[in-house]
């Protein structure tokens, strides 16, 4: 027999020394190093025996120790005493003794973890059993007698439980249920089962139990190709009025190459107050089905799209979408390359056709050529100037115009335009901060056009709101189908200034003149006849814990606050506060009949080092009251997480009368 004695690499028993194949060691090929007080090789039987304290380390950083082993040198066979194995981060095993035949291996009174070391007073959880059987093939753990602890107290016995071991990233299996207790639908309790089809395809079948209502069935489904990926959610339930309610959401993308992309997306619902009363609803007014193909190249787009609506607010409010299903709608852009220096041409069409509510429909061509021309002049001035032709078909059947009721024909219209604007951005550098002051201004000129031949006013067009962000654009009004009609200027100033290290603060002010008498407009937008009302924003960032931005619009006679949207944050990401505000007067109640006044907000205070307080809410200051608010509280150790939250929702629709939600929620990490 030919022995070696001592501490020695042994690079030709690679295989042996990271394949002893207990539960989550992975093969790895690279030098592995067997440490004992004694090792012996037997060259007839190839076999390797070590005596007192062994240490086996292979690439990865895995660590076996044992006493008194043995193991043949292709791993097949293997025992040894007093076994420690460190299969990862903080995932550890412990045995009295292990024995390997073949594709199983054997730990007979052991211990697992996922939390070795997480905390100095204990680990988080284990599992003790009689036996722990690793089959090397199937990927298995096998407990007899487990025992779940935590922090060293017995929680849970069951005779046979089966877990994949660490080193499996997906396996079918039922995972972690939740728990929540709701004031109409009683308490939930949620058992998700996960499906593993492949590594790029799996599935969660949730059997959500209800005290108050019938059981309610949710599944999701996902699907990674190549070039592809596929997204499906849905519920199903009888309640117990004899009801089906259901609801289905769907998005696919498949890439068709590298200039080419399409997306199906399917938003269905049984009726208008499920996704409320069920708790799938995320504030959407509408859903929207359909599908869309871009084509993308250096100098253009096309996209092509359809979309079927689906209302799920009160019937009778005024909608900014628009009235019926569009099918299709299909854009195109092309942009020339430079005509003269900078100089260059930029093309667009536009079809669109609206399936209407009431037996109504419309499809409309719209074509835009535009000439622009950028150019820096002496002392930085900068001057663009634009030309603009854009012409309009539309066909209409059964459609209310502005003075033609229920019309049924084509109009037509042209509009030209052109417009010139300027600006002179001075620059102060300075050792540590560098400010900005910029005047700008834009003549914009435009065709006039009479009341007859607005006859799409508001086809597409969510309305008028005088904003900054409107300011200094082709078109200040929402939509396709709103024309400016007429001349028209914008200006304003800017100033603003930036630190070295992120700091920014900035202020603006503008206002826009119409030189050409409009018609009737919306008085709340900002827009009248003349000078509009004055807008601005506010902007303050200290590049770590304060972030603010506020954008407002003035009265232009008498200088009283119109409307105004804040949002702030202080603090860090682990501590902060935010708030949001918005309010706007209504000189005449068109929509709400009140001041339009709502705040939201929240916090999340970091208590401890793992665990959080996070709360959010919106209040309705018009009527003094909540909209909703839910709090959290969620702890995150390292091998596990657990949270205790609630929802209150003060909506009041049909059937549904608010919920409060009470929901915990627990998890192992290994």
């Amino acid at each position: 027999m030919k022995k070696l004695v001592g501490a020695v690499s042994l690079f030709s028993f690679m295989y042996c020394a990271c394949s002893y194949a207990l539960p989550g060691a992975v093969d790895m090929d690279g030098p592995k190093t067997i440490t004992a007080d004694k090792i012996e090789y037997n060259v007839k039987d190839a076999k390797i025996e070590t005596r007192g304290n062994t240490t086996i380390t292979n690439e990865s950083g895995q660590t076996l120790k044992l006493t008194d082993s043995s193991f043949g040198e292709k791993g097949t066979q293997i025992d040894g005493k007093d076994v420690e194995l460190w299969l990862g981060n903080h995932v550890y095993i412990s045995a009295k003794s292990v024995v390997r035949d073949g594709d199983i291996t054997t730990a007979r009174d052991a211990v697992f973890t996922a939390c070795d070391g997480c905390d100095s007073f204990g680990n988080a959880w284990e599992i003790s059993a009689t036996t722990i059987r690793h089959d090397l093939a199937e990927r298995n753990l096998y407990f007899h007698n487990p025992i779940l602890w935590m922090y060293n107290l017995p929680v849970f016995y069951f005779p046979y439980y089966t877990m994949p071991d660490p080193g499996v990233k997906y396996r079918t299996g039922l995972l972690m249920p939740d728990l929540s207790s709701t004031n109409n639908m009683g308490t939930q309790i949620n058992l998700p089962l996960y499906i593993s089809f492949s590594e790029y395809h799996d599935a969660t079948l949730t059997l959500s139990y209800l005290t108050a209502e019938n059981p309610m069935i949710q599944l999701e489904h996902r699907l990674n190709a190549t070039h592809s990926q596929f997204r499906t959610r849905g519920s199903y339930t009888h309640n117990k009025e004899g009801e089906n309610r259901w609801h289905i959401f769907n998005n696919d993308i498949v890439e068709l190459g590298e200039y080419a992309r399409a997306t199906v997306q399917l938003e269905r619902v049984s009726d208008k107050t499920y996704l409320q009363k069920y708790g799938f609803y995320n504030d959407q007014p509408y859903l929207d089905s359909g599908a869309t193909l871009e084509l993308f190249g250096q100098s253009g787009y096309i996209v092509a799209d359809t979309h079927i609506f689906q209302e799920l607010r009160e019937a009778g409010r005024t909608e900014a979408t628009a009235n019926g299903n569009i099918l299709p709608n299909i854009r195109g852009v092309y942009q020339s390359a430079p005509i003269y220096r900078e100089t260059y041409a930029l093309f667009s069409s536009d079809i669109l056709a609206v399936d209407g509510r009431d037996n109504t429909s419309m499809q409309r061509v719209i074509g835009d050529a535009r000439i622009i021309s950028p150019w820096t002049l002496w002392g930085g001035n900068r001057i663009t100037l634009g030309v603009d032709a854009r012409y309009d078909v539309y066909n209409f059947q059964n459609y209310d115009l502005i003075e033609n009721p229920e019309f049924t024909g084509v109009e037509n219209r042209f509009l030209p335009s052109g417009y010139i604007e300027w600006g002179l951005p001075l620059f102060r550098p300075g050792e540590n901060w560098t400010q900005v002051i910029e005047p700008r201004a834009r003549l914009t000129l435009m065709q006039h056009t009479h009341t007859k031949e607005l006859f799409a006013l508001n086809n597409d067009s969510a309305g008028a709101l005088l904003s900054d962000v409107t300011l200094f654009s082709n078109n200040r009004f929402a939509g396709y189908d709103l024309w400016e009609n007429g001349n028209f200027a914008d200006y304003g100033m800017r100033w603003a200034t930036y630190s070295s290290n992120g700091k920014s603060a900035e202020i603006f002010l503008g206002q826009s003149y119409d030189l050409t008498e409009h018609t009737d407009i919306d008085p709340n937008s900002g827009f009248h006849k003349g000078a509009s009302d004055y807008v601005g924003r506010v902007a303050l960032d200290n590049g770590s814990w304060l972030g603010l931005t506020s954008r407002f619009r003035i009265d232009r006679d008498s200088f009283e606050l119109r409307h105004i949207e804040t949002d702030g944050r202080i603090g860090t990401s682990r501590n902060y506060i935010y708030i949001g505000h918005i309010w706007s007067e209504q000189l005449q109640e068109l929509f709400l009949g009140q001041d339009i006044n709502e705040t939201s907000g929240g916090f999340r205070v970091q208590l401890t080092g793992r665990l959080s307080l996070i709360f959010n809410a919106i209040y309705n200051n018009t009527y003094h009251q909540f909209q909703r608010h839910a709090g959290e509280l969620y702890y995150k150790h390292p091998c596990y997480f657990l949270s205790l939250g609630y929802h209150r929702d003060y909506a009041i629709r049909e059937d549904y009368a608010g919920n409060t939600t009470f929901q915990f929620r627990f998890g192992l990490d290994y």
